[in-house]
This record gives structure tokens, C-alpha cells and sequence, in this order.
């Protein structure tokens, strides 16, 4: 009865007047929607590797499968061998016809995954993690960028003179495009598409994700 009683007169008293507490820097859900697979970039903007070096910073932070920690990464930049990464790799196959990027658009900065073990379902969960949350961190930082698998692994370990081999490579830069999700059914075709300059990508409801 007396805690009750002083927690009533704490809240008649004080409650009242307590500040509201401000929301400060991004939500989860606002930098989810800003992290979209962008392939079109602007060449005004020259990431740097303080940047790159940022956003990797993540990874010192994140869970890890077993602890083991066994990613590696290499940046690349303008400066230190984008273009000899860029005919590595392949972006938008869904959409062949437009042979994306665009000329002119290509990005010019790079983060290269790495395992120091053989990959496996440990180490992938590892990847997921930790990629997803480096695009967040370059959303938090006006960046954007595009988690590229389609790539010539054994060229690009013999170009970059990598230690193990890569795994994914993370393109970052200034987005150019304009990107919008639209809501699907779960049997409604997941293929994102292009109309009029916009970058279309599908999304199940959330209603057909729960079982």
C-alpha cells in the first residue's frame, strides 16, 4: 500500500512536469526504407575511405556466429582500384536489356567480404549480418549502395591480391536513382522492374509473411 501510494504522489507531483523525451537520428524503419539496391550513382561524389572504414566499424559491433569473426574486407576506392573491380562485376540481372549501370553512373567505391575459413552456413550468417548492417550504416550516412554475388571471384582475388577469397563485394556511393516499393501478394511476381525512370521492387505483405 505505501510504495502505491508513493508512486501516485511521485506521479502527481513530478510526473507532469517530466520533459517528453525528443527523438534524435534515424529510426530503424526510416533507414530501412533508405536502404535500397542501388545501381546508379553519381560521380560528383567521391566516397572516401574514411568512409568506407566507417561503415566497416559496424562489424566490430555485430553479432557473430560462435564469435568466430572470421570476415575480412578490403576498400576500394576512385583512388585505389574501382576500375579495375568494375569489370568484375554484373549488377541488375534481372533487367539484361538495360545492361545496368548506366554509363556515366558506375559506382567507384567498393567493400570486398572475405573469409579467413571456408565458407559455410556460419559463416553466411555471418555475411547477412554483417552486409546488412554496413548498407544501414551508409544509409545512417546519406550513402547508399548494392550487396553484389554475381561477380568473377578468382579474377578479382588475383586483381585485388587477396589473402582469401571473396565472398560478396559491397558497391557505396551517392545514390542517383529513384527506388519504390510497392506491396505484392506472396504468389504476385517478385521481380523488381523499371517504368518512366523509376526503380520499382516488390514486397510481400505482411500478412502473407506470417504463418
Amino acid at each position: 500500500m505505501a510504495d502505491n501510494y508513493l508512486e501516485k504522489r511521485y506521479e502527481e507531483t513530478l510526473g507532469a512536469n517530466k520533459p517528453k523525451v525528443k527523438r534524435i537520428g534515424h529510426t530503424v524503419d526510416s533507414l530501412l526504407l533508405k536502404n535500397r539496391s542501388t545501381r546508379g550513382y553519381k560521380k560528383s561524389y567521391v566516397v572516401s575511405p574514411n568512409e568506407l572504414e566507417r561503415i566497416v566499424g559496424v562489424c566490430t559491433k555485430i553479432p557473430s556466429a560462435r564469435n568466430q569473426q572470421v570476415l575480412r574486407f578490403r576498400l576500394v576506392t576512385r583512388d585505389s582500384g574501382a576500375n579495375q573491380v568494375l569489370p568484375l562485376i554484373k549488377m541488375g540481372a534481372a533487367l539484361p536489356d538495360l545492361h545496368l549501370p548506366f554509363p556515366g553512373t558506375e559506382p567507384e567505391a567498393f567493400i570486398v567480404i572475405c573469409s579467413t575459413v571456408d565458407e559455410s552456413p556460419l559463416v553466411d550468417i555471418d555475411l547477412g549480418i554483417a552486409t546488412q548492417s554496413m548498407l544501414l550504416k551508409a544509409a545512417e550516412m546519406g550513402l547508399n549502395g548494392l550487396i553484389i554475388g554475381a561477380f568473377n571471384r578468382t579474377k578479382l582475388q588475383e586483381t585485388l591480391d587477396l589473402p582469401y577469397p571473396p565472398l560478396l563485394v559491397l558497391a557505396i556511393g551517392k545514390g542517383d536513382e529513384h527506388i519504390e516499393l510497392i506491396p505484392i501478394d506472396e504468389g504476385e511476381n517478385h521481380s523488381y522492374y523499371r517504368k518512366e525512370g523509376i526503380h520499382y521492387v516488390p514486397k510481400v505483405r505482411i500478412a502473407d509473411l506470417i504463418i
